[in-house]
């Protein structure tokens, strides 16, 4: 069975409703990138960042997977999908994918701001004074901008496997996710599903490149009828 590997960026679930923060205001829930996401942002106001995240986890549960997150599940029937995410939502889980990873954290699960390897699930609130088992701060399980991205090279490996590449909904602008597919064998297929396409420099290369300028609850059914057909 042929690997067909995904990547998957902000529109696919902004089609949920899940704000993005590249919105015109160039606001993330009106607030600045800078206050929210970043390790300077957590220094200073780790309460703000709480609650900002607290908010986001509660929306998660206030939206529902679209067609383009069922439609990359039905590719589960004559392809070994693997969904490497850039968002930090669990609607690919949510609409049945079997194997998703997620590059930049995941918004249902907090760890302690000391040590990395303790997460744990969350489905609720967090705040100040909540604890790991070693007595640190919990923290937003979220790779903010500034920081590593600890599963970059598991995804790696995985694009490096790749018999059919896919992105999805995402400017292609995020690095190092928007580098991804130059782990890939550069004579595969490639398709690009956005409704404002911009190939980036490392995508331009490519000589199977297909481009679907199409939102990801319309292109990735035109995609899988395609694929199966």
């Amino acid at each position: 069975m042929k690997k067909l590997v995904v990547l998957t960026g902000a529109g696919i679930s902004a089609e949920s409703g899940i704000r993005t923060f590249r919105d015109a205001d160039g606001l993330w829930e009106q607030h600045r990138i800078e206050d929210v996401a970043t390790p300077e942002a957590w220094a200073k106001n780790p309460e703000l960042v709480l609650r900002f995240y607290n908010q986001r986890r509660a929306q998660l549960f206030e939206v529902q997977p679209n067609t383009g997150h069922q439609a990359l599940v039905s590719l589960e029937r004559d392809f070994e999908v693997q969904v490497i995410t850039q968002n930090v939502d669990d609607l690919h889980e949510r609409a049945g994918s079997s194997s998703v990873l997620h590059l930049h954290g995941e918004l249902r699960k907090v760890r302690s701001e000391r040590y990395e390897q303790l997460v744990y699930p969350c489905e609720s609130e967090i705040n100040l004074g909540d604890t790991c088992e070693r007595g640190f701060q919990l923290r937003p399980h979220i790779v903010w901008f500034g920081e590593a991205v600890p599963m970059l090279e598991t995804a790696a490996e995985m694009a490096m496997q790749a018999d059919i590449f896919l992105i999805v909904g995402t400017s292609l602008q995020v690095y190092p996710a928007a580098g991804l597919m130059m782990y890939a064998r550069q004579n595969i297929p490639f398709y690009y599903i956005d409704p404002r396409p911009q190939v980036n420099a490392e995508l331009a290369r490519m000589p199977n490149l297909t481009v679907i300028a199409e939102p990801a609850s319309k292109g990735l059914p035109i995609l899988v009828e395609k694929l199966s057909g």
